[in-house]
């Protein structure tokens, strides 16, 4: 009996030199094991069979649990069914082995049986709970990266444009026959890059163009894009909106209000061109890497044309956006406007 814990040690120590010198870490995980499996039915085998040794044999469970932690689950298993052969070979030669019992009082007996219980129960369990809070602790970091990809996600894409490329729609191109559009740049932009630095005039767009986001997404309107100091926007598009003109319409209003209020706060005297208009559009994603939400269609450049053409600091609808307003808002008519590809059409000042 005495002899097997001296072989575990002599056999530990030699793997060890031998992994020192080698640098073999599967030659001393392969030695430990077998070392763990085999050693307590030794000394089950040589103390007198199950109930003399008190069950010790149920030490030899720490090997597929190790093999487990170190292998993975498909090496662990061929280890697993070692340790179950030598556990009913025991069984079954186990009247052969009683014969090397001692007589041990029945309370030693006893108490190594509740050692033997107890401490691979407690080693056990406190592997199980090790890797259950490392699991605890992989499954939260990846809620939190899956929140930041799903949050980085939907600044790019529209929540119902998002869910359909998540559930492998990617190829999404919808018609929509009522929406309007909405362009806005900054007057004067050009000029303005060259007196500031790169830095302040980046800051000074994310600030206002931040303040138009809060606007839109408050009116349930999508914004499409940010093109240098052009903003982008569409009601009616990915999803179907009641009245999309009005609240465009009141969108723009409050854009110039805010841009009013912008200018107190930071002591600029920023002006703002807004061109509207409406009618039926393709949207879709384009594109398999960096792909982005886009529209197309005629009310698409005339919205770029009624802003390109608008006054500063005005806020410019064509014909078609005036017809589904007019009763709502106080719109002036413009006259004849010059459009690249359309020659002259009638425009409308939208007044706040």
């Amino acid at each position: 009996m005495a002899l097997v814990p001296y072989v575990y040690i002599i056999v530990s120590y030699a793997s060890l030199l031998i992994f020192y010198r080698s640098k073999k870490f599967e030659y001393i995980t392969f030695t430990q094991l077998v070392m763990l499996l085999v050693m307590p039915f030794f000394m089950q085998w040589a103390i007198g069979g199950y109930e003399a040794s008190s069950g010790i044999a149920i030490w030899g469970i720490l090997c597929p649990i190790g093999a487990l932690m170190i292998l993975g689950t498909r090496q662990s298993t061929s280890w697993f069914a070692l340790f179950a052969i030598l556990a009913v070979v025991s069984w079954k030669l186990n009247d052969q082995f009683v014969g090397n019992s001692l007589p041990i009082p029945r309370h030693i007996k006893d108490t190594f049986f509740l050692m033997n219980i107890m401490g691979t129960a407690c080693i056990l369990y406190a592997v199980m709970r090790y890797f259950q809070s490392q699991k605890e602790r992989t499954l939260q970091e990846l809620a939190l990266e899956q929140a930041r990809s799903e949050k980085l996600l939907l600044n790019i894409l529209p929540k119902s444009i998002a869910n359909r490329l998540k559930d492998n729609d990617m190829r999404i191109a919808d018609s929509h026959e009522e929406v309007t559009v909405l362009f806005a740049d900054i007057v004067g932009f050009t000029k303005l890059t060259a007196s500031m630095p790169p830095a302040d005039l980046v800051e000074l767009l994310s600030q206002l163009f931040s303040r138009f986001d809060q606007l839109a997404e408050r009116h349930g309107l999508e914004k499409i894009k940010t093109i240098g100091d052009g903003y982008m926007v569409v009601g009616g598009a990915p999803m179907s909106l009641e009245g999309h003109a009005s609240v465009i319409a009141k969108l723009a209003i409050e854009m110039q209000q805010e841009m009013a209020e912008f200018n107190e706060q930071t002591g600029k005297n920023l002006q703002m061109r807004v061109g509207i208009s409406s009618g039926a559009v393709v949207a879709g994603v384009i594109g398999t890497s960096k792909f982005a939400y886009d529209i197309w269609g005629d009310p698409v450049n005339m919205a770029s044309r009624m802003e390109q053409t608008a006054l500063p600091d005005s806020i410019q609808v064509s014909e078609a956006t005036y017809n589904l307003i007019k009763k709502d808002y106080k719109l002036e008519a413009r006259g004849l406007v010059q459009v690249k590809g359309k020659g002259e059409v009638s425009t409308y000042q939208l007044k706040s």
